[in-house]
């Protein structure tokens, strides 16, 4: 059987879809090395894979709003597909790092307090297994962060990578069923993340940022550069999965010091 005879199956299209989460717009083309490895996986080729990428991005809302476009005939197991995963990001993106051979156990890792270690919690007493995994996790939201803001900071546009964290919205330890929803994430440089961390800078469900008025109370010069010149000012939204209103909303009012 040919190739454009064969449909689609919806353990393709979870690749498909994982491999359209971790590449920006201007990726989504068969020369693509990610592309191509992705075609000769599935025994289809790179011209293939590419347009399914297209088809996927013109069922994605923030693409479409743009003003971009993809290839508009899309299938009806495409939307599904998508669909589904939008709906259930984490055990979905799970399912598909298995279906790529990947086995670190995504579902395994309960966070409570313990050494911190980089962006996120450890727990005492756990496994070097357990370690990786959580090592593993993050590095994946990193990807799919990093990807969706093309590697700047949503506040101040810096890009260099070595300054950039993929920063949860809602924490890691808060949510086990979004810790690789990318819409749960925002790019930050280092010092607007730690601000974020700890209260003294948040971002409104409209993508207002607010700097906290402990940092509003002081008046040397540090806090004008780094924090009060873009307080009410608008974060750069990413060029897909836009942050969640639900999860601003959590650390607007949870975690943010007004």
């Amino acid at each position: 059987m040919r190739e454009d005879q064969r449909l689609w199956t919806r353990n393709e299209l979870l690749l498909v879809i994982n491999l359209y989460s971790k590449l920006t717009f201007g990726l989504l083309h068969q020369k693509n090395k990610d592309v191509i490895k992705l075609a000769s996986r599935i025994g289809r080729t790179p011209g293939s894979v590419a347009y399914k990428l297209v088809n996927i991005a013109s069922i994605d809302p923030k693409i479409t709003s743009q003003g971009k476009k993809g290839a508009s005939n899309s299938s009806k197991l495409d939307q599904l597909v998508w669909a589904e995963f939008s709906n259930n990001w984490d055990s979905l993106f799970a399912e598909s790092e298995r279906l790529l051979g990947n086995t670190i156990d995504f579902e395994e890792v309960t966070v409570k307090q313990g050494s911190v270690t980089d962006d996120f919690v450890i727990p005492e007493g756990r496994t070097r297994m357990q370690t990786i995994a959580v090592r593993a996790n993050q590095s994946l939201f990193r990807q799919l962060v990093m990807s969706a803001y093309e590697n700047k900071c949503c506040i101040t546009g810096i890009s260099e990578k070595n300054l950039l964290i993929a920063s949860h919205i809602k924490p890691w330890s808060m949510d086990d069923k979004n810790r690789l929803n990318p819409r749960n994430g925002l790019a930050l440089n280092a010092l607007h993340d730690k601000a974020f961390d700890c209260g003294l800078l948040s971002i409104t469900p409209e993508y207002k940022i607010q700097i906290s008025s402990r940092v509003f109370g002081e008046n040397s010069g540090w806090q004008s550069e780094y924090f009060k010149r873009y307080h009410n000012q608008f974060i750069k939204l990413p060029n897909k999965f836009e942050p969640s209103a639900e999860f601003l909303s959590y650390h607007y009012q949870n975690i943010f010091i007004a």
